[in-house]
């Protein structure tokens, strides 16, 4: 199986490697030309351009910014350049509607098509242990299913075209909502004379724990793996948290949804998304709670 990956970034690159570790044929491509030579040192075989990396590819796999960008891509003429029945996955996270729309394109052009975003955070992405939401037909989804296997541990198919998107908009949306208020609880912990230590202790085997206090604590020491333990390197930064958050947002207005703690979250997560923060990971959002 020859397969074509389009957005070798943070995510993408170790994507990429991964299912050249698994044996398979993969050409890449990206805007940024170091990101090309960076993946080619793994043993993806650098594209002149997307439409030549998916030529004769049997799947595309797209990891682009946002939906605007999977759109542009697939209308230009990526889709022209695939052999008819290539497999397109789009792994981006974008808006269920743009996920929809393009999965139209796709289905016109004679293409099979699934939208599969993913949780895991780039340490997921290099460990190949991502969480993969999937919408789509299921013979795609049955095709595409062994390359999820390499690049993630948990591989859910939600349902049909955009469901995928709307699985990973709400996991998002509900894992803000649970680093704020697990950000607020150290914040008040150390105001009341608890050291984040103690309180670790007692989150992480009672009824508070959750993945943002074991795994993604929000204070260094606790956790040695954490971004919080290493300077807030990400992870996953706050400028594609506050970006998965206005995502959210259209979904809750669109649907007339009352999630008044999702609305708060995009407001805090839009908030702090500034020059000095948006590349830090996420749970850097426990400085607007502490004191000084």
């Amino acid at each position: 199986m020859k397969i074509a990956f389009l957005g070798l970034g943070n995510m993408g690159s170790h994507m990429a490697r991964n299912l050249v570790g698994a044996g398979y044929s993969v050409k890449g491509f990206d805007v940024v030309d170091t990101a090309i030579k960076n993946s080619a040192d793994d043993g993806v075989a650098p594209a002149e351009t997307a439409e030549d990396a998916v030529t004769d590819a049997d799947v595309v796999i797209t990891m682009f910014p946002a939906g605007k960008h999977v759109l542009e891509a697939y209308s230009s003429g990526l889709l022209a350049a695939a052999q008819p029945g290539t497999l397109f996955i789009d792994s981006s996270t974008i808006a269920v509607d743009d996920a929809v729309e393009a999965a139209k394109l796709a289905n016109n052009a004679g293409h099979l098509t699934l939208d599969a975003p993913v949780s895991g955070g780039t340490a997921g992405a290099e460990k190949g242990t991502l969480t993969f939401m999937v919408g789509g037909r299921q013979d795609a989804f049955d095709k595409a299913k062994p390359l999820f296997e390499v690049m993630g541990r948990q591989i859910v198919h939600a349902g049909e075209s955009g469901t995928g998107q709307a699985a990973k908009i709400v996991n998002n949306m509900a894992l803000a909502i649970n680093t704020i208020g697990t950000a607020e609880a150290f914040a008040l912990g150390e105001n009341l004379g608890l050291s984040n230590q103690t309180l670790y202790d007692v989150m992480s085997t009672s009824a508070a724990q959750s993945w943002a206090v074991t795994t993604n604590c929000p204070v260094p020491g606790p956790v040695p793996e954490s971004p919080s333990s290493n300077d807030y390197r990400p992870g996953f930064a706050t400028g594609l948290m506050a970006k998965d958050l206005n995502l959210a947002r259209e979904a809750i207005e669109s649907t007339n949804t009352p999630a008044d703690f999702g609305l708060a979250a995009y407001r805090a997560y839009t908030e702090f998304n500034a020059e000095d923060t948006s590349g830090k990971d996420f749970s850097a959002i426990i400085a607007t709670k502490q004191k000084g």
